[in-house]
């Protein structure tokens, strides 16, 4: 195959890309990715390399003086660096050999070779036709003396040195590699192995063939990928640069795989619901809206999974999961993007307790995965996740956070409000407070008391037990409290990582529910629309408004009969940040949703 030619006897190296040196002339190589320079007895070779570099050479000028000569080679200039290997695509075409491979069969990774023949001693050679090795991977750092080149090839596992040698490869081979091969090409690879005599284990390469031509330089080793934006704009060079990157989304995949060994070793089994809807239910709000020509109808990026899922159970299933993607079309924060994935479980014949064994066995099992133990470092801040968490109920949290005691408030909502502020007015700023203001209810007044204040202090994983019915519509009421739901959040390092609840089951309950949450938010729409005094300033706020509709399927699933159940979502990208100490949810997402490049 064309594409796995080796090097031709016939091929010569671009002169224009090196200069080779006389038997009298001593010149020095500025090594890539190295603030050292190399000195040797014999001639060196000068590379132009694709990374930012000044090469500084010495040579001997015929009266025997000394000549500095310094060139320079700049990553910035990407037309001129393409331009260049271009040429090289051309060169390697003339002489019959294809820069695009098909493929390559390899014996080993990169990693499985360091674990082989990590017993070999330095400068030892494993010379039987067993270990014969093929490697294949990317070129990420090079260096030549004269008769040497030494070249780091890093595939998924990890790097190994590649050791070649002039006389071991074939006629004009060891000039053409040097000549050809840039920073960043992948190439295939075939040889023995040996440790140098410096202990770098390497494979002493027979012969090798380009897979594939890079045309753009990699970033400096030093300077690195360091604007953010463009790390998240080109995450693939992200990962090519910054390999601890990659190690996130290993983890990550790692953490998937074990909350689905976790959750199915309980007897749940995974399912797929729509991801467009008709109304988008489930959830709180704001929904991607797309139209559907055949149909002639709106329809709806799903905001949760929760509502299909029910119907699931109405179905005759009694422990189902989904693992997804969510759309929400809101802000985006260090912990909001607008598309992210959840598990979302029901459980029939369960309350939220059987939820918050779920939780903790779920978040226990990925840590040990990851980290082998339970004490975990988040940003500075020592994590304990040994079993049992803490269980408190969102009033005892605030009292013992603020001073203040809702359950003596009874339902005089103006009275709730003058004591918050009394209490808390001077460490509050002006939006904190307005939120206060508006709220409708005791319940919502108590749920944003806690948020404000409580919620950043629940660093150590939390249970934050029985929320008010008003901001619960979906949970069943607390069986011995008037007012309150059985629900739960868990908290750890101040957010929100799970959301579980004994579900409503109730089709009249239920419905009235909806009905209420449906009319105070278009209530809160209207208000907020006749305050606007020009029509721009509401063309501003339709922007950010929504209708919200009811979801009569699923009431209409309901009056057939759901049994009783929990159900529970946990964020995955959250846990994943938690796991891998990642400060922003953009650094758990491969390719996250940013705003248009200017």
């Amino acid at each position: 195959m064309d594409a796995l030619k080796l090097w031709s006897l016939s091929s010569q190296p671009l002169k224009h890309l090196f200069r080779c040196t006389s038997s009298t002339t001593t010149t020095t190589l500025r090594r890539p990715y190295s603030n050292s320079y190399s000195s040797s007895s014999y001639s060196r070779v000068v590379l132009r390399c694709c990374s930012s570099t000044t090469t500084t050479t010495t040579t001997t000028n015929a009266g025997g003086r000394n000549r500095r000569v310094s060139t320079s080679s700049s990553t910035s200039d990407r037309d001129a660096v393409r331009a260049i290997r271009l040429k090289k695509v051309e060169e390697l075409r003339s002489k019959g050999l294809e820069p695009y491979a098909y493929g390559w069969e390899r014996t080993h990774t990169a990693n499985q070779l360091q674990d082989i023949y990590k017993h070999l001693a330095d400068g030892e050679e494993s010379k039987s036709e067993k270990d014969a090795v093929s490697v294949a991977g990317r070129i990420v750092a090079r260096r030549a003396f004269g008769k040497l080149a030494f070249l780091t090839l890093r595939d998924d596992s990890g790097t190994i040195q590649l050791y070649c040698e002039k006389e071991r490869l074939a006629n004009d081979q060891f000039d053409q590699l040097k000549a050809l091969v840039d920073i960043g090409d992948i190439v295939g690879v075939s040889g023995s192995i040996k440790r140098t005599e410096k202990g770098e284990l390497s494979v002493y390469v027979d012969s090798f063939a380009i897979l594939t031509k890079s045309l753009l330089p990699l970033p400096d080793k030093y300077h690195g990928l360091t604007d953010v934006d463009k790390r998240y704009r080109q995450r693939y060079v992200d990962m090519i640069a910054n390999p601890e990157v990659a190690d996130v989304f290993r983890k990550r995949a790692k953490i998937v795989s074990e909350i689905r060994r976790a959750v199915e070793s309980f007897g749940f089994i995974e399912v797929e619901t729509p991801v467009l809807q008709g109304a988008a239910g489930g959830a709180e709000a704001r929904p991607f809206v797309t139209y559907h020509n055949s149909l002639g109808r709106d329809l709806y990026l799903r905001i949760a999974t929760e509502l299909h899922l029910k119907r699931m159970l109405v179905g005759g299933f009694e422990k189902v999961y989904e693992i997804g993607r969510i759309f929400r079309n809101e802000g985006i924060s260090t912990r909001h993007n607008p598309e992210f994935t959840t598990i979302e479980m029901y459980e029939a014949y369960s309350d939220y307790e059987s939820m918050i064994n779920m939780a903790e066995e779920i978040v226990t099992r990925c840590a040990l995965a990851v980290h082998g133990n339970l004490t975990i470092d988040y940003q500075g801040v020592e994590i304990h996740l040994e079993r049992p968490w803490r269980r408190e109920t969102m009033h005892n949290l605030v009292k013992e956070s603020t001073g203040i005691d809702f359950d003596e408030m009874g339902n005089d909502l103006k009275v709730a409000k003058e004591v918050t502020l009394e209490n808390l007015g001077g460490d509050l700023d002006y939006k904190d407070k307005s939120s206060l203001e508006v709220c409708t209810s005791i319940g919502h007044l108590l749920n944003e008391v806690f948020e404000i204040v409580v919620e950043p202090k629940l660093l150590q994983p939390t249970f934050v037990l029985d929320y008010p019915i008003e901001i619960s519509p979906l949970a069943k009421p607390h069986r011995r409290i008037a007012g309150l739901t059985e629900r739960f959040e868990l908290f750890i390092c101040g957010r929100e990582l799970a959301n579980a609840f004994s579900e409503l089951t109730d089709p009249t309950d239920q419905r009235g529910r909806l009905e209420e949450q449906v009319r105070q938010h278009n209530e809160k729409r209207a208000a907020a629309i006749s305050k606007t005094e020009s029509a721009e300033d509401k063309g501003k706020l339709n922007d950010e408004s929504y209708e919200v509709t009811l979801d009569d399927d699923f009431l209409t699933a309901l009056e057939y009969g759901m049994p009783p159940a929990s159900g529970m979502g946990l964020g995955i990208d959250r846990l994943v940040m938690l796991l891998t100490n990642s400060a922003s949810i953009r650094d758990v997402i491969a390719f996250p949703v940013l705003k248009v490049q200017q």
